[in-house]
């Protein structure tokens, strides 16, 4: 078989995107505070899958005996809440929840508002223009507003709670997407495509998506600690996550009572929410960073 310049260039394009995410991987590995992040929210997600396994005890099991025991009490190492149930174990069950409610309404946004994003930025002109100002709509209210005002009006629960959260995230992202994919459309290897007859379809796919998911992917991990808070501020005003479900927001609303007598217990689902939240948002910044091609 011949070597020619056509079966040249596909494997120069391989070799390149593979080198640049090698030099991607090499920077991140650079950076020891977005490595710790990831370790810490690796660990947080292999907690919440093998939580039966992990967790000492049953997270709805209580003991009146036993309600508001101290951090140390012997058969509760962090204590027992308000109706005496295990604290680590509910700590340990609630990260499933958390986690979910801090993800999933991220990654179905990522998908929904890259598309819509992607789409307005390519084909540009009426579409752009009509497909954006809807979005201004929604954009133009407080997130946390907007998922309590659909949260209310939709009524509490998991569902419900990430609905409104996938709503409160498909416009940002769609605008990062539609600004990203507006300046790749400007580039001249775009416009050579498109004089040589190749469609928009094909276009987008070959050379529009490898350039705008990358950005538009860490912009959204950025998002998953806003989630997260957003999703136990829901939980925290009865909107979100229903008792007896152990989930970290629910577990502060029912321990806020107990911050007189048993401050430090009361404090553990915040803990967590700030740790996992802070270790999201360091990783996304040290994905951005490695992502960074002037550096």
């Amino acid at each position: 078989m011949a070597v020619t310049a056509e079966t040249i260039a596909p494997l120069a394009t391989i070799e390149k995107s593979q080198g640049y995410w090698r030099s991607v991987w090499t920077r991140f590995l650079r950076d020891k505070v977005a490595v710790c992040a990831g370790l810490v929210a690796a660990g947080l997600v292999l907690m919440a899958i093998f939580t039966p396994w992990i967790a000492p005890a049953d997270p709805l099991q209580g003991s009146m005996i036993k309600r508001l025991s101290p951090i140390g009490t012997e058969g509760y190492p962090l204590g027992a809440d308000e109706l005496g149930r295990d604290m680590l174990s509910r700590l340990i069950y609630g990260a499933r929840l958390s986690l979910f409610m801090g993800v999933v309404p991220v990654l179905i946004a990522f998908a929904i508002g890259s598309t819509i994003g992607i789409a307005a930025g390519y084909l540009g002109g009426w579409v752009n223009t009509i497909t954006m100002r809807v979005l201004d709509v929604l954009y133009a209210f407080p997130s946390v507003l907007l998922a309590i005002a659909i949260s209310g009006a939709l009524g509490a629960g998991i569902l419900n709670g990430l609905l409104s959260l996938t709503v409160v995230f498909i416009p940002p992202i769609a605008r990062v997407a539609e600004s990203v994919t507006t300046s790749v459309r400007k580039l001249e290897y775009i416009e050579a495509a498109q004089a040589s007859g190749a469609s928009s379809l094909q276009i987008v796919r070959d050379h529009v998506l490898g350039n705008v998911l990358g950005p538009i992917f860490v912009y959204s991990t950025s998002l998953i600690s806003v989630s997260m808070i957003l999703a136990a501020g829901l939980s925290f005003l009865g909107l979100g996550v229903s008792p007896p479900n152990a989930e970290w927001g629910l577990m502060l609303n029912t321990l806020r009572n107990a911050i007189y007598v048993q401050p430090w217990l009361a404090a553990l689902p915040g803990v967590m929410i700030f740790l996992t939240s802070i270790s999201f948002n360091m990783l996304s910044d040290g994905l951005r960073s490695a992502m960074d091609v002037k550096q």
